[in-house]
């Protein structure tokens, strides 16, 4: 407590900085939503912490970031620097010390090269 009173960060607050930091890192598709955020996109609602989840104290907090890596990456450097791009950004920004960020790879996203038309010659 400070002497002008207490300061309080939200989960929304860090899961939105989470996820900002985790999609600009190289190799990341996009972050892996589950079963609630299935189902606020059937309802219409998009939210940009999908595939975050966050435990915030006063003082620390405890990251998951659920994530699909493109294909051709390394899935272990990808998850490292999601973790290192977290923990400093987290860090840096709000304040808190970050106990963990633990980075769960969902899926792979494998680029599909558009399938060309076969062309009959004299039928």
């Amino acid at each position: 407590m400070s002497e002008l009173g207490n300061i309080r960060i939200s989960d929304e607050v860090v899961k939105t900085l989470v996820a900002k930091v985790a999609v600009e890192v190289e190799g990341v598709y996009k972050l892996a939503g589950g079963v609630v955020d299935e189902v606020s996109k059937m309802l219409g609602k998009k939210r940009l912490t999908n595939g975050v989840k966050v435990e915030v104290g006063e003082k620390e907090c405890s990251i998951e970031v659920y994530i699909v890596v493109e294909y051709g990456y390394r899935i272990p450097e990808v998850a490292e620097e999601v973790q290192k791009a977290v923990l400093e950004s987290v860090s840096n920004l709000s304040g808190l010390k970050v106990v963990e960020v633990n980075v769960y790879v969902q899926n792979i996203k494998v680029h599909e090269e558009p399938e060309m038309e076969e062309e009959i010659i004299g039928e």
